[in-house]
């Protein structure tokens, strides 16, 4: 079985989530990302006890950062799926990349 999704998404692992940062978020956008989505454990299954729950919080708060800077929450979202479920995976990237698509470009390359 060959899953695709579109070309522009760019992956970053890491070990857990929960590793993931309020700064790692924004240097995203910073260097040019129009949307950004983590991809984490199903809630309460994490290796890691609480990481996705940690990220979870995190990601809630950027979106309101990022409203509160005018590039918009909405070019931020979370979502919880099992490591199994690549068709899962490649669904939800072609989700996100249709709605930032219909966003357009962040408001940060304009102001560049």
């Amino acid at each position: 079985m060959r899953l695709s999704y579109p070309d522009s998404i760019r992956i970053i692992r890491l070990p857990c989530t929960g590793k993931i940062d309020v700064i790692h978020i924004m240097e995203a956008f910073e260097k040019g990302a129009d949307g950004v989505y983590v991809a984490g454990c199903l809630e309460g299954e994490c290796h890691f006890i609480k990481g996705n729950l940690r990220a979870r919080k995190r990601v809630e708060y950027t979106k309101k950062l990022l409203d509160d800077i005018g590039v918009g929450g909405e070019r931020l979202e979370m979502y919880n799926i099992a490591a199994s479920d690549g068709p899962r995976f490649a669904a939800v990237a072609r989700e996100m990349h249709g709605k930032i698509t219909a966003l357009g470009p962040s408001p940060i390359k304009k102001s560049l």
